[in-house]
């Protein structure tokens, strides 16, 4: 029998000068890029943790520790990629969809969208119809607001062995 499960996740990271803009895979034109021991991609990284979540297994933290040199500018694709291997190997038989949201002053991040979608689909096998990003500005209101970095949340639904 299959059951569904849902998992939640969130992930914030501060800008810093000289690095390239990641998020959902695809390098976006930017100033400044985010401070991180990966590449810090906020995006992949709220849906690496809402993937585990939902499969009951340890979060990325615990997965791939900052601490790991292994792990140092990392690709967080394919880092998403070994999740999808935990995740299958915990009985995870699919992802139903995953619904996700980018918070952020600058830049603008809606034509990237499709890309980024297009990414983490790749990377996850499964359709684009299953994936929803969403870009918003926090008006201004704190740490995001301020500018002083980016935000991301996802949820996923997934079935797995009952």
């Amino acid at each position: 029998m299959i059951s569904l499960s849902i998992g939640h996740g969130f992930d914030v990271h501060g800008f810093a000068d000289e690095r390239d803009l990641i998020l959902g895979g695809v390098k976006i034109p930017h100033d400044r890029g985010l401070s991180g021991h990966s590449d810090a991609d906020v995006l992949v990284h709220a849906i690496m943790d809402a993937l585990l979540g939902a499969a009951g297994l340890p979060d990325i933290g615990q997965q791939f520790p900052p601490t790991d040199e292994a792990y140092k500018d990392a690709d967080s694709c394919q880092l998403l990629g070994k999740v999808l291997q935990l995740i299958r190997d915990s009985g995870v038989k699919s992802i139903n969809n995953i619904d996700a949201i980018i918070m952020a002053e600058q830049p603008t991040l809606n034509p990237y969208v499709p890309a980024m979608r297009e990414k983490i689909a790749g990377v996850l096998e499964i359709e684009q119809s299953r994936i929803s990003i969403k870009a918003t500005t926090t008006e201004g209101l704190g740490f995001v607001g301020r500018g002083d970095g980016i935000a991301a949340s996802a949820i996923c639904l997934v079935g797995k062995d009952g």
